[in-house]
């Protein structure tokens, strides 16, 4: 158990120096969870920032890059937070011989090196190195406790955080600063060093004019993004989830051209290949979606790219005049993803009002300040449009039951197709 391999992996095309690959853990597990709290964090995320919109505040982001995060983690100091923390005894010695006298052996183009000692760094490649790596940064968070990030519902928020995907969240770029300059100094206390190249900023606002801000580590100003990629969720300075959309159709037009061979084979039926596009397409296309606010255009890009994979897998050439509900009667279908989309996100939206977490208190919290003009795009009246379930307030009222929830569910999906 204390024995593992590594295989090195570039991070980039033709990489060849040592730094530009990642180390990956072989391990033996029974099966590797894909965990609800990248999902929870990106809701959080993009909830935060529309509420905070809605009543006219900026919010100040900084994405925090570690330099090698999972390499540094001391081996001590993990098992020293495992002890504080009281977990059972037996977890604890699983724990201890998993990392305490780890040896570890490269294997490149199948040769194996002599296993080395392993002093500190938790596994890439194992489903327990997240919640390990967590736990780490838990003691570097606690210290920003009480210092200014965004209060909403009588809580303040200041940071989120999956593994070593941190962000800092604050209201004015002084506050920002404050908070970054804390995260340096206790990172570096317990080892770990803030990658000064890859460790960005963003200002999310509705301005017509973004604003510029100066944030700094060590003297080094940190690059402003009017995009970045958070767990895998794109977030754009406007607030809008219009690019990330647009990304999501991009990456899943690409991996339909990929298995263009099955999805067009005419020897395999319909049914199958439709099948097919909602197993291996659809999840890349859908992913983050339970965050995402639907206008009027995103439903029209998001029917537009449901007809064109129906078209392709029907081999209907572009200069074909045939209609959309003749190719819907040609592919024994209707359409279908938009009331995907939406039962994902009423479903998820279930689980978060039925739970007294922080999603619940970004969605349902009160923030001070004053609404701007006009409608506001926002998830939760979308949803509740889709639902028919009245205003806002009964749509979360209803949620508390579990099974006429799901029933309002059932019955708008029905209705939608």
């Amino acid at each position: 158990m204390s024995s593992s391999i590594f295989i090195a992996l570039p991070k980039k095309p033709g990489a060849t120096e040592c730094e530009l690959h990642r180390t990956i853990s072989l391990m033996s597990h029974v099966t590797k969870l894909l965990l609800r709290i990248i999902l929870n964090a990106i809701y959080i995320l993009r909830t935060l920032i529309e509420r905070a919109l809605e009543v006219q505040k900026d919010v100040y982001l900084c994405f925090i890059d570690y330099t090698k995060a999972f390499d540094r983690v001391r081996h001590d100091e993990i098992i020293k937070q495992l002890t504080q923390l009281k977990i059972d005894g037996k977890d604890l010695r699983i724990i201890k011989n998993m990392y305490w006298d780890q040896k570890a052996a490269m294997r490149v183009e199948g040769e194996v090196s002599k296993f080395q000692n392993i002093k500190r760094g938790v596994r890439q490649g194992c489903v327990l190195s997240p919640d390990l790596f967590s736990l780490y940064s838990e003691i570097i968070m606690r210290n920003l406790e009480g210092h200014p990030g965004i209060k909403i519902g009588g809580s303040n928020i200041n940071n989120l955080r999956y593994t070593d995907d941190t962000v800092l969240i604050a209201e004015n770029e002084k506050d920002l600063q404050q908070l970054l300059d804390i995260v340096k100094e206790e990172s570096e206390k317990k080892g770990l060093e803030l990658n000064r190249k890859k460790t960005e900023v963003m200002v999310v606002s509705r301005k017509q004019e973004l604003p510029i801000i100066n944030i700094y580590i060590k003297g080094t100003r940190l690059k402003q993004k009017d995009q970045f990629k958070y767990l895998g969720s794109l977030i754009s300075s406007d607030g809008r989830n219009n690019s990330e959309v647009a990304s999501r159709i991009a990456q899943a037009k690409t991996n339909f051209q990929k298995m263009k061979t099955v999805l067009t084979n005419k020897n395999i039926s319909i049914r199958t290949r439709r099948r097919a596009l909602e197993c291996y397409i659809e999840p890349i296309l859908m992913y983050g979606c339970e965050a995402w606010t639907i206008s009027k255009q995103t439903q029209r890009k998001l029917e537009a790219t449901e007809m064109w994979f129906l078209r392709r897998m029907l081999r209907i050439s572009w200069t074909a005049k045939k209609t959309n509900d003749t190719v819907l009667e040609e592919a024994h279908t209707t359409r279908l993803l938009i009331s995907k989309i939406r039962k994902r996100q009423a479903t998820f939206f279930g689980h978060v009002m039925r739970r007294e977490k922080l999603e619940n208190l970004v969605t349902t919290g009160m923030l001070e300040g004053k609404r701007s003009r006009g409608k506001q795009e926002k998830l939760i009246e979308g949803l509740t449009d889709w639902l028919k379930a009245g205003k806002s307030l009964e749509a979360i009222e209803a949620t508390k039951d579990r099974k006429k929830w799901r029933t309002m569910i059932a019955n708008a999906v029905k209705q939608g197709t």
